[in-house]
């Protein structure tokens, strides 16, 4: 009887330890590393790497770390890092798009899952699992059309690039240069924001065309913040600008300030770049039906006689100033 006592007592301890082991089990976090810009470098960021944060957490059953740069070097440092850590899955935001295939070729060995959100690496389809990607062709031409149709002839345009070499910055010209190329638009005067997509530097662009006495009509802005830049030295030398002036104003990103001075006619038109790419790939990776290939975002354009106070609450980022309110 004493042993079959025994017996009833460690058949019992051996279901409660096999219980809590399949629940531990069960409970396990994911380990990912995201490779990703800095916060700083636009309003478009700063939302996206809230938005990883905020979905690649442990209440959400993630052990995930971020790294925030916008060295190429640094990055692809920090990749091997995750990779040698053992992450289950890699997600990568490339500061350039290219260089990338010995790092990821090093993953797929590994048995590393990578997923690629935001920008697209040159690289061969097969070095990731899949990529959520803002398509920023197809927004560079949203955008030209928008200046073709829109802007009198002829039309001078002022190109304000972001980080030279980035998909970003790749995609919004090319559209631009084409049509140069074509003979619809003259670029009048070609400068960038430099790595940080940066507001002082996209003023400096637009004061040296005016210091030089360039003629121009319009200015297209790779982002939000560098348009807001643009206008402020439009302002310093008094030349108007937005639905009634003589110079149109182009954007990205969305921001709600940004669509807030559309809807004002203080600047024409934005082009959308959603940064919200994490709750898709959350889905992608907990059903474990992850899509081969690229996937695009759809995504639109807004001008001053198209946009609403419903547009501005479902599609803008970060803080909204409030209707009316302009930000220069």
């Amino acid at each position: 009887m004493k042993n079959l006592k025994v017996g009833s007592l460690l058949l019992v301890a051996i279901l409660v330890l096999s219980t809590a082991c399949g629940l531990a089990a069960s409970q396990k976090l994911i380990k990912v590393g995201i490779v990703n810009l800095p916060p700083e470098e636009s309003g478009y960021r700063q939302a996206n790497v809230e938005d990883m944060n905020e979905v690649f957490s442990k209440k959400n059953g993630y052990d995930a770390k971020q790294t925030n740069t916008a060295d190429n070097s640094e990055q692809m440092a920090a990749a091997r890092g995750y990779i040698r850590d053992g992450v289950d899955y890699l997600l990568i935001s490339a500061a350039n798009a290219s260089g990338w295939d010995d790092i990821l070729q090093s993953a797929k060995k590994a048995g590393v899952r990578v997923i690629l959100f935001d920008r697209e690496i040159d690289t061969d389809p097969s070095n990731y699992e899949a990529a959520l990607l803002s398509d920023m062709h197809y927004e560079g031409d949203l955008a030209v059309e928008w200046v073709l149709n829109n802007v009198p002839k002829p039309i001078n345009l002022i190109l304000i690039r972001g980080q030279l070499g980035s998909a970003a910055e790749i995609g919004r010209s090319a559209a631009v240069i084409k049509a140069a190329e074509e003979g619809k638009l003259n670029i009048v005067a070609d400068g960038t924001g430099g790595d940080t997509w940066s507001l002082e530097e996209a003023r400096k662009v637009v004061e040296a065309a005016i210091a030089a006495g360039k003629d121009f009509n319009v200015i297209y802005a790779q982002n939000d913040g560098m348009a807001q830049g643009a206008v402020q030295a439009l302002e310093a030398a008094g030349i108007s600008h937005g639905k009634n002036g003589k110079v149109k104003i182009i954007g990205f990103d969305f921001n709600r300030f940004a669509l807030r001075n559309v809807q004002a006619g203080y600047w024409d038109a934005d082009v959308q770049c959603n940064p919200r790419q994490a709750g898709q790939i959350d889905q992608w990776i907990k059903s474990g039906n992850i899509p081969k290939g690229i996937v695009y975002q759809e995504e639109l354009i807004l001008t001053t006689d198209t946009i609403t106070d419903e547009h501005i609450e479902k599609y803008g980022i970060n803080a909204d100033p409030g209707k009316g309110v302009i930000t220069r």
